[in-house]
């Protein structure tokens, strides 16, 4: 469920940033940039994005736990479980990734026209 909700919210930032770089992007193809090259561009900087928050995500949320866990002293955090979280790297550049193909797509089959039009 928590992966659900993530992915949610994911697609909804995703698609309000591409909603607002639509401009930019219409500008971007006029100047010839194809359909597939604005849905790389735009993934990329989703996965970007994702892999940046995993890289200071998992770490904070980590020591977070070390705080709560290490002042509340009912349970212990074993070394072994750092292994458990080396998954959460991975899965979120993943979900960061499948949130933004739909919008990346829905502005690359935008034409400019319809674009600079609509502003």
């Amino acid at each position: 469920m928590l992966i659900g909700v993530a992915a949610l919210g994911v697609f909804n930032t995703v698609l309000l940033t591409t909603r607002e770089r639509r401009r930019d992007l219409g500008v971007l193809k006029s100047i010839g940039m194809t359909p597939r090259q604005v849905t790389v561009m735009t993934v990329t900087s989703v996965a970007a994005q994702g892999a940046a928050g995993a890289l200071i995500a998992i770490p904070a949320g980590m020591l977070a736990h070390r705080l709560v866990v290490d002042n509340v002293g009912i349970v212990e955090f074993p070394e072994a479980m750092k292994d458990v979280f080396q998954p959460s790297h991975l899965a979120g550049v993943v979900i960061a990734v499948l949130g933004a193909l739909a919008p990346a797509r829905s502005a690359a089959r935008l034409t400019v026209a319809a674009v600079l039009h609509g502003e």
